[in-house]
């Protein structure tokens, strides 16, 4: 199944996530299809907290991808 998920990156204890268009079976930080936009949980000052593609979000759920709980609240935003 294809799944909409969080993909961490960043540095210890500085969390940073790229959104991700994956198959489930795949590891959390492996392969992906198409990355969708970021997370920056811990963005101070300027910078963007949440950035996300909605026109390709919306184009992989008309495909049948479930998003995970997480980025389900995301995309909501």
């Amino acid at each position: 199944m294809v799944t909409i998920r969080l993909a961490r990156g960043g540095a210890k204890k500085r969390p940073y996530y790229h959104i991700v268009v994956t198959d489930s079976r795949n590891r959390r930080d492996g392969r992906y299809i198409e990355r969708l936009g970021f997370f920056n949980p811990v963005a101070c000052g300027q910078a963007d907290t949440l950035s996300v593609n909605a026109e390709r979000v919306q184009y992989w759920l008309s495909k049948g991808a479930q998003p995970s709980d997480r980025v389900a609240k995301l995309i909501k935003q």
